[in-house]
């Protein structure tokens, strides 16, 4: 030992002793690693239990909350046919292509490459990305004349998103400005406030965006306050359309063939 702690002669010997020793270092130390495993395993089991046992409760707590929903879903189509409302859904959607603009800029109208072939009829709602761009007001065999919510002739009615108030949009003839017409000083309608179609008078489906309330003026001295609006829709920029066709659409058309060959 005093040799070999001092002239390290015996250094390769005990390299040899080590490598051969080594396998018996590994069995010796067996028994702990399969205690330390097996109580491992015996924690990770019960907590996997724990784990299985909490996503069963969870999964049927998901599964009933699914049969109420369903549930729901199941009474609301029942309502909405008790109350006549269940023609809101869109049919289907077309996308067509402004050929034409009208060089009038009194009359703010173009043309599309869509008619009466692709069964576009005249009142038919045209939307863009947006909202609410006009609606169709003539038709031919393969185009149609679109006429926007900001021309003179035109008004749409509306609802504001925020409360639910009603009003009129007219067009004012600036492709980029409408007017909300005959507001009483009262109506609680602020710069900001989002308008939407309110559905009534059947010429528009429910809910699409209109304009954005940009100026609010109330005049004391007069009954109705001044409001004017900015379009939803990209009305200067549009290069293309879309078409919409609702259920209502449908049935209103089939009344209207009824009438035209009852009269």
């Amino acid at each position: 030992m005093f040799v070999d702690h001092h002239e390290k002669h015996l250094k390769g010997v005990r390299s040899t002793i080590g490598t051969f020793v080594t396998p018996l270092v590994y069995l010796a130390d067996i028994p702990q690693e399969f205690f330390s495993w097996g109580g491992e395993s015996m924690m990770s089991r019960s907590q996997l239990r724990h784990e299985n046992q909490a996503l069963k409760a969870e999964s049927q707590v998901l599964k009933s909350q699914l049969q109420k929903f369903i549930s729901l879903q199941v009474d609301n189509a029942r309502l909405r046919n008790l109350l006549g409302t269940q023609n809101e859904t869109l049919e289907k959607r077309l996308l067509a292509e402004i050929i034409q603009i009208d060089s009038d800029p009194f009359n703010l109208e173009f043309l599309i490459d869509k008619g009466s072939n692709h069964s576009v009829y005249v009142g038919q709602t045209v939307i863009d990305a947006q909202g609410i761009v006009g609606q169709i007001i003539g038709v031919s065999t393969f185009t149609s004349r679109v006429i926007m919510i900001s021309d003179s002739s035109h008004a749409i009615p509306i609802r504001v998103a925020r409360n639910n108030a009603r009003a009129i949009v007219a067009g004012s003839g600036q492709i980029n400005q409408l007017i909300l017409t005959n507001v009483t000083d009262t109506t609680d309608i602020q710069v900001g406030d989002s308008l939407v179609t309110s559905g009534l008078g059947q010429k528009f489906p429910k809910g699409y965006p209109v304009a954005t309330v940009t100026q609010v003026i109330h005049d004391p001295g007069k009954a109705y306050a001044i409001i004017t609006a900015k379009p939803t829709a990209k009305l200067a920029q549009l290069s293309s359309v879309l078409l919409v066709w609702t259920l209502d659409d449908s049935v209103n058309r089939l009344v209207q063939k009824r009438d035209q060959k009852n009269d």
